[in-house]
């Protein structure tokens, strides 16, 4: 699979992506992911990429001829059908994981990443769908193509331990999205807190039970809207 990310600051990526299992994933072949430098298609010798606003107002805005360049390089760079282009905006459908399970299933995934005061609205016309990470407004989309591009490249088959992913948060569980029940490990007894005795005792059948009611719980107290759906 492929991610490219169209950015004015590429090199914002150069930490969070060179380490941990999405560096393994790179190193494997696992993902490819590469950074499409909006600026690199700007006007002029200065590489302008933005203008004053029709009808006025503060802030500049990204013109959409330079955009659209950058979009017919990114798809030209890994043609297939199995491409997305995504807008990541304030204004798009806010990201859950069962967004990065559809993703997964695409050979190239294009995301946009918006800065100053907004983008040309005519982007609406080149893209497949805005996404949202959430109700809050960012400087520039870097940060959520980081956070999708980490929960799709960990959902890729052979990037984390077979089954490892599969009663995490969010994970369909007898067809109800739960967050993840507690996890304890050694010191069995620390300042007095114990671990669960059910999860001493080697009873796997009543573990399993347990935790299913651990995140039952959790998840009516901290997220009952995920048990309404």
């Amino acid at each position: 699979m492929t991610i490219s990310i169209l950015t004015l600051f590429p090199e914002m990526f150069v930490g969070p992506f060179d380490q941990s299992i999405i560096k393994r994933a790179q190193e494997k072949g696992l993902i490819k992911i590469e950074y499409i430098n909006i600026r690199d298609f700007g006007i002029g010798s200065h590489k302008v990429v933005d203008d004053t606003p029709y009808g006025g107002g503060v802030g500049m805005v990204l013109k959409i001829d330079i955009l659209h360049q950058a979009i017919e390089h990114a798809k030209k760079k890994s043609p297939t059908e199995k491409t997305k282009i995504i807008l990541l905006s304030a204004s798009g459908k806010t990201f859950k994981q069962q967004k990065a399970k559809e993703f997964i299933k695409l050979d190239h995934l294009i995301l946009i990443c918006g800065h100053y005061e907004g983008i040309d609205a005519r982007i609406k016309e080149y893209i497949d769908e805005e996404i949202s990470i959430g109700d809050f407004v960012l400087t520039g989309g870097e940060i959520p193509a980081m956070l999708i591009t980490d929960a799709v490249t960990r959902l890729l088959p052979g990037v984390i331990t077979e089954g490892a992913t599969e009663d995490e948060s969010f994970s369909e569980r007898d067809g109800q999205s739960l967050l993840e029940y507690p996890h304890y490990t050694k010191p069995r007894i620390y300042e007095n807190h114990e671990v669960p005795q059910v999860l001493l005792n080697g009873d796997h059948k009543k573990i399993a039970e347990w935790r299913k009611e651990q995140a039952i719980k959790i998840t009516k107290k901290v997220r009952p809207d995920l048990l309404n759906h």
